[in-house]
């Protein structure tokens, strides 16, 4: 679809951050489009090297996760834009140059959002329970939420199984669980409501 424009063209492709990184530095690109859910680590991670090392470079995350999961995260990490799989036949061409042309893209809904967000000067406005959660924790709260072990979420993230257990800790503290069996069983319900990765494409 992008190569169909007279005056766009897709320079490059990667499977993982680390491909991604390569071909940023060799191609020189004018925007990158990235997904939130990589071989080797999450978008939101890949957005924040992108911003360290290449500061001038714009990304527009295209992903299959609803916008309220990772959509403000996104922008805080450095993307200039957040488009969902669902929109992209229709919105990618025009969120690709309203980017290239210095602005920042999201859907109506999460604008409104994000503007209440300020108006009411808290972040609490229009928030989720999962807001108070980091980007590390929030991704171990996914993956536990596709049903996916911990010892699992530890080689997907290449981190120690006890660096996730304290993650665990963490989001049971913050969120005010009771017990594990009560996180997996809110965490389960939270990614089924919001349409992500089934548990069975993440094995």
């Amino acid at each position: 679809m992008i190569n169909q424009e007279i005056d766009l063209h897709v320079c490059a492709e990667a499977e993982d951050s680390q491909q991604a990184l390569k071909a940023a530095e060799s191609f020189v690109p004018d925007l990158a489009i990235v997904d939130i859910t990589l071989k080797d680590t999450y978008g939101i991670e890949l957005i924040k090297q992108f911003k360290e090392r290449f500061p001038k470079l714009p990304v527009l995350v295209l992903s299959m996760h609803d916008e309220s999961l990772y959509g403000e995260r996104a922008l805080r990490a450095g993307a200039r834009g957040y488009l969902t799989k669902q929109e992209a036949t229709k919105k990618v061409v025009t969120a690709i140059r309203r980017i290239l042309a210095g602005e920042i893209f999201v859907s109506d809904k999460m604008a409104a959002t994000i503007l209440q967000k300020v108006a009411g000067g808290s972040s609490s406005i229009g928030g989720s329970p999962v807001d108070v959660l980091s980007d590390r924790e929030m991704e171990v709260f996914q993956l536990l939420g596709e049903g996916v072990g911990v010892r699992k979420i530890a080689e997907n993230l290449f981190v120690s199984v006890k660096t996730v257990e304290a993650h665990r800790e963490h989001i049971k503290q913050k969120m005010s669980f009771k017990n594990s069996a009560e996180l997996l069983r809110y965490a389960f319900q939270y990614v089924l409501e919001k349409g992500a990765t089934p548990p069975a494409k993440r094995d």
